[in-house]
């Protein structure tokens, strides 16, 4: 898995920047953490990483102000010598005469926002998280179910692309079908989008390639989506034992992440859309605190002269 990057056009594209330099070489943006340069201004370069996006505010612009001009030019000499990967000033900010002259001597680039430091900072470690989030591509089916991010998974020609389509009918939502992008964007976090070239589209056999935002409308799709839950699809075997009480529960690891997962049988004349809605109500109520399978549990203990408090969950009497 290629460690993902970002061009310095893109960052300027999605953050509205405006250039004040850019050196004619290429740049590429790669790590998602920023720094405020208040330290290496004052010449401590300990564990300086120049790979992070700079950030001038108002406190290191008067700061530098308010130095001599012999003083500003040594340190912003050697500031600039350590080769930061971009140097952005905010709330419109403007570049003294001695950072243009540092930043073409060491081809820096020097950007800037008319965005709040602290509102600009925030929005851009969001967009860096995201765009430099590790990433895998899954085969499989990602669709947004009463809110919910579903994906499905199962063996080719299992049922995935016909389920999602009965789904956008029923009023859900499309991200992608056939191949899933998955990205890490924190410890708890994964979400999921559609590669540009096949976004919005469906694969049905027999019928061919389905574009599911011209013949649903709009609101049947969504760019991108959190994955709360994974649903394997797997051919029905006669005398397989499948879960019937909802008790035991299951995950599917996606790139260290553990996410809750349920297994369906398929075999002709199951309803695999109303199926997956009830999964996804299911799975939010387990967020919100709320058990069924749990509670019912209780009741069948109670209704034998059992205490739930001396079994838990360990001790079931309706199989």
């Amino acid at each position: 898995m290629s460690k993902p990057t970002v061009s310095i056009e893109t960052l300027i594209e999605k953050m509205k920047l405006k250039v004040i330099y850019k050196p004619e070489e290429k740049i590429i943006i790669d790590n998602s953490n920023i720094n405020r340069p208040g330290l290496p201004l004052c010449g401590f370069f300990n564990h300086f990483e120049p790979s992070r996006i700079q950030i001038i505010g108002k406190s290191e612009y008067n700061y530098l102000e308010q130095m001599t001009e012999n003083v500003r030019n040594r340190r912003l000499d050697e500031f600039l010598s350590k080769k930061p990967r971009v140097i952005i000033y905010s709330t419109s900010l403007v570049p003294c005469e001695s950072m243009m002259r540092a930043a073409a001597k060491h081809g820096v680039p020097i950007l800037q926002t008319e965005k709040e430091t602290s509102a600009f900072m925030a929005a851009l470690i969001s967009t860096l998280r995201y765009d430099l989030a590790p990433c895998i591509t899954r085969h499989g089916v990602l669709v947004e179910v009463h809110g919910e991010g579903v994906l499905l998974l199962g063996d080719s020609g299992i049922g995935k692309s016909e389920t999602a389509i009965e789904l956008v009918k029923r009023g859900h939502r499309l991200i992608a079908d056939d191949a899933v992008e998955l990205r890490r964007v924190s410890d708890i976090t994964i979400v999921g989008q559609a590669p540009k070239l096949i976004r919005y589209y469906v694969e049905l056999r027999g019928i061919g390639i389905v574009d599911v935002k011209r013949v649903f409308g709009t609101g049947a799709v969504k760019m991108s989506e959190k994955v709360d839950l994974v649903i394997n699809l797997e051919q029905w075997v006669q005398g397989k034992m499948y879960d019937r009480m909802g008790l035991d529960s299951e995950y599917t690891d996606i790139m260290g992440i553990k996410i809750p997962s349920n297994t369906i049988p398929v075999h002709p004349g199951r309803n695999l859309a109303v199926i997956i809605e009830i999964a996804a109500i299911n799975n939010r109520q387990k967020r919100m605190g709320y058990n069924t399978a749990e509670e019912f549990n209780e009741r069948a203990m109670k209704s034998i002269g059992l205490d739930p408090e001396d079994y838990g969950t360990d001790f079931y009497p309706i199989q």
